[in-house]
């Protein structure tokens, strides 16, 4: 039996990825094999605007200094509007970014990014067309939708709760969504995002939504366990965590 260290770089008010994450990993230990440990390194950030993001993503490189003492296996870097809001395709040089910091402490940790997590979970499971919830005010949904978009995924609508407030967003009932997705527009969707965001709680509401929507859907956390498993080498199964990690992909 072998035993992982999960790293993640989080915004100090985030309360849900330390929630969320361990949960679903710990769902996997009751059908497999492996066991998980968890740590993280923390960003400030209070208020979800561009300012904010952009003085958070100047500290992710300290986090991942921290992350690479305690010999983590993997690291995710836990604010997809963070990097997001850098411009289109910026995940990929974030996490080359955090990849060669770690390295340069002998770290051979994976690096996951939840921005970059969601959208290689939508493409993997052949997804063309979505449609989207978000707690960020509508300018900030918008960067997000041409986020996805610039990555050949279009996105037939965008629900955005504007909660500026991010420890008001990771509060939030996460079974509230499963009323919520009543103002989005699913028709034609291939697959539905509960949260593209991964402060606001959404676990609870993934299978409750595949049940009522006929469709797969997704979040920005589960996305990012997919990732994670995929990067670990292990098999990318989670009971009860929705159809990225029903193990088909």
């Amino acid at each position: 039996m072998r035993a992982f260290r999960i790293g993640q770089i989080v915004p100090s008010s985030n309360i849900t990825m330390e929630t969320e994450i361990p949960a679903m990993f710990r769902a996997r230990e009751a059908t497999a094999p492996e066991r998980f440990t968890y740590h993280s390194s923390r960003m400030r950030m209070k208020s979800v605007t561009k300012e904010e993001l952009e003085q958070m993503n100047a500290q992710a490189e300290r986090c991942a200094l921290e992350l690479s003492d305690a010999q983590v296996d993997v690291m995710g870097y836990a604010c997809l509007v963070a990097i997001m809001s850098m411009g289109n395709g910026y995940h990929r040089t974030s996490e080359e970014r955090l990849r060669s910091v770690a390295a340069s402490e002998g770290s051979r940790a994976e690096i996951v990014s939840s921005a970059g997590a969601l959208v290689s979970g939508l493409k993997t499971m052949g997804a063309r067309r979505v449609a989207i919830m978000t707690p960020y005010m509508k300018p900030l949904t918008a960067l997000v939708k041409s986020y996805i978009e610039n990555e050949g995924i279009e996105v037939i609508d965008a629900l955005s709760l504007e909660i500026p407030d991010n420890m008001a967003v990771g509060e939030r009932d996460p079974r509230a969504l499963i009323d919520i997705v009543d103002g989005l527009n699913v028709d034609g969707a291939d697959v539905v995002v509960a949260s593209a965001c991964v402060q606001m709680p959404s676990l609870a509401s993934i299978a409750p939504l595949e049940a009522k929507l006929g469709k797969p859907v997704v979040s920005a956390a589960t996305c990012t366990v997919h990732e994670m498993l995929k990067r670990l080498g292990l098999h990318a199964a989670v009971p009860d965590a929705g159809a990225i990690l029903s193990g088909r992909y």
